[in-house]
């Protein structure tokens, strides 16, 4: 039954742009019985959105499978219906992307900057990096619903501000949110990396249809993004997931925390390249790693290895706690794959109960490096459907 009131239309219009948004290439039958509203509603709505150039129709499966006869039809969100930018502030980089809809990127830019160190500098350089992407894009007005940011430290979601914990000691105070906003004149929000890579995964990459999966980011910092029933989950205060602040070994080394023997002291990537630097007697990158790993070299994979019982250890007491159905890699270290995701998932198998042992899958990003970015800019996306619904009720 058709929802009843003086904004009827209103409201199934912004119901069938979220069902679209969340679940793509769905046929009109499949969108009557979702919404509960008639094939008259649902014919009525997708001509005006046609029309508005915000959904785009075609046959279901290709050509040679289809079933003969008029195929049905599957609609998506016209990906170039609304654009964001994402900001992915790692603690050595910093990426800008305009993406679409369908995750696509029509413009980027990425490099290479100490971040922690230098607030300033790597404001002023995200505001030239964000508008060059922009005009490179030629994407405006009010196709561009906003700016995401991801950043590489906890994120109170109730004030916007930078939670450092002596991590990121120049920006401890400071609203990156706010200040963008100021420079770039469009809507910003601000968000945690591992938290931006799991809403990435789960929006377009790895995750996507998985309602509650981790997002483990193995790079300069280790960090857990967590979607829970479909919805990132942040915690009260932000710090929800800071898995690489979790004590594994007692007495271990003094992490950038303040704490000892965290897991960033033990599984970080800097810490495999200093192993492995002292080991072999030469300076090493992440990426040089890498090619040991790929090329068998026995050392490198065991570094990576080691790294991957530890985290899994760690990821394990997350499974136990929250039954999760996926747990995507992503990160700098995902690179070694296998190397690194079989000692994790042994790890889960041994420390986790069975049945969420049994229930979970451990795999690779599939948006790799552009998890973060893509994960901010879906930040912003996500809040399309309100955008296009307001963009349609101007125009009625």
């Amino acid at each position: 039954m058709d929802i009843v009131g003086t904004n009827t239309r209103e409201t199934n219009r912004l119901r069938m742009l979220e069902t679209l948004l969340r679940r793509p290439a769905r046929s009109r039958g499949d969108l009557g019985r979702s919404l509960g509203v008639s094939r008259a509603t649902v014919t009525a709505l997708l001509t005006e959105f046609e029309q508005a150039g915000i959904v785009e129709q075609q046959a279901e499966g290709s050509e040679e499978r289809r079933p003969k006869g008029r195929p049905p039809l599957q609609v998506s969100l016209a990906p170039d219906a609304a654009f964001a930018v994402g900001l992915d502030f790692g603690h050595r980089h910093l990426r800008v992307a305009v993406c679409d809809l369908g995750g696509g990127t029509v413009a980027e830019r990425w490099t290479a900057i100490d971040i922690d160190s230098d607030p300033v500098r790597s404001l002023d350089l995200a505001q030239r990096l964000t508008a060059e992407a922009v005009a490179e894009s030629g994407v405006g007005g009010e196709r561009l619903i906003g700016v995401g940011v991801g950043f590489a430290a906890p994120v109170d979601g109730s004030t916007g501000r930078v939670l450092t914990g002596g991590i990121m000691p120049g920006w401890d105070g400071l609203d990156p949110g706010a200040e963008l906003e100021r420079r770039l004149g469009l809507p910003v929000q601000v968000e945690n990396d591992a938290n931006a890579g799991a809403i990435g995964e789960h929006m377009f990459g790895a995750g996507r249809g998985v309602a509650d999966m981790l997002y483990v980011r193995l790079s300069a910092g280790i960090g857990l993004g967590l979607i829970i029933g479909g919805r990132p989950y942040r915690g009260a205060a932000g710090i929800a997931g800071e898995i690489g602040h979790v004590r594994v070994v007692d007495n271990g080394l003094i992490c950038r925390c303040g704490n000892r023997g965290c897991l960033e002291t033990v599984a970080g990537p800097d810490v495999i390249v200093e192993l492995l630097e002292r080991s072999r007697g030469e300076r090493l990158t992440m990426t040089r790693v890498m090619d040991l790993v790929y090329a068998g070299d026995r050392g490198a994979a065991r570094a990576v290895a080691d790294a991957g019982r530890a985290v899994g250890r760690a990821v394990a007491a997350a499974v136990n706690l929250l039954n999760p159905r996926l747990v995507v890699i992503g990160g700098d270290l995902a690179e070694a794959r296998d190397v690194l995701l079989d000692p994790i998932r042994a790890a889960i198998a041994e420390d986790s109960l069975v049945p969420a042992a049994a229930t979970v899958d451990v795999v690779a990003s599939s948006l790799g490096e552009r998890a973060e970015v893509l994960g901010a800019a879906s930040i912003q996306l996500t809040r399309a459907p309100e955008a296009l619904a307001r963009r349609l009720a101007r125009t009625a």
